[in-house]
């Protein structure tokens, strides 16, 4: 009589690396990317965000002036000219990174006079390097707790070291990143940024724009030059792509003092009662 074949227990699907990560499995890390924060998020009390968006490429002027001093270096060529050429206007556009990081510095200390259970007003960032990277640093030396929301990508993006490391997430799906900036954001400030700062800055308002989010949450444009050369704002309304209600959306600042004020004013006016607001 033969032996009888014992086969090996097979493996829990939600185990198995191989089917998780499977084309069948999707809705499964869809849920995955968005009970996690959830759970994370309620967790560690945070109730509302202020989220401070820009791009990933300007450095601190600490960074910046360094590199310029290494683009000086050797001899005179046409190359030379144009890294020291660079390396200059990464110096003028560091000013973003240390505003962003005074900003977030400010936020924080103003949203610790509330309390921590539940925090209010938490700085929130997409989590990379550059104008992401200040806000939380800002809200590091402040003593407070802030958030990156990151994302996987070919290039550029990693987590900066002055996120709260419980409160460090990485998405895969830029559908369920972008839902956790809405989802909790009071206020949106957005510094000088790329392709990614306006993909996020249009979702926001195309979110309030059509009710989807209410018009009490604050859009802030940081840098009036910077962003008037990027966006005609008055062609939009003189063609009637947008209406003026549209662009009344839009609050501006272009400096620390003036964006604090104007992001305190909304939120003492439209969201100091708890009541009714969503909690993860």
């Amino acid at each position: 009589m033969s032996p009888v074949r014992r086969l090996p227990t097979a493996p829990l699907a939600y185990k198995n690396p191989a089917f998780m990560d499977s084309k069948p499995a999707r809705v499964l890390r869809m849920m995955a990317e968005f009970f996690d924060p959830l759970v994370r998020l309620r967790r560690q009390g945070v109730h509302d965000t202020i989220v401070i968006f820009g791009s990933a490429r300007i450095d601190s002027r600490e960074v910046a002036l360094r590199k310029l001093t290494r683009a000086q270096k050797g001899r005179d060529s046409k190359e030379k000219r144009h890294r020291v050429h660079l390396a200059r206007h990464a110096v003028v556009m560091s000013r973003y990174y240390e505003e962003a990081r005074e900003l977030g510095k400010r936020i924080t200390d103003w949203s610790m006079t509330f309390g921590q259970m539940p925090r209010r007003f938490v700085v929130c960032s997409g989590g990379g390097p550059g104008i992401m990277e200040a806000a939380n640093r800002g809200a590091e030396e402040a003593g407070g707790k802030s958030i990156g929301l990151g994302i996987q990508l070919p290039f550029e993006q990693f987590p900066n070291p002055y996120i709260s490391p419980e409160l460090n997430f990485n998405f895969h799906y830029f559908f369920m990143r972008k839902l956790w900036f809405a989802q909790l954001a009071k206020a949106l400030v957005v510094f000088p940024g790329g392709f990614g700062t306006m993909d996020e800055l249009w979702e926001m308002l195309t979110l309030v724009q059509t009710g989807k989010m209410t018009r009490k949450n604050m859009i802030l444009i940081y840098g009036r030059k910077y962003w008037n050369e990027v966006i005609n704002w008055k062609t939009l309304v003189r063609t009637g792509t947008i209406s003026q209600s549209d662009f009344d959306l839009l609050q501006f600042a272009d400096t620390v003092d003036e964006a604090f004020d104007k992001v305190r004013t909304q939120m003492e006016r439209y969201h100091m009662g708890l009541e009714g607001d969503w909690r993860p």
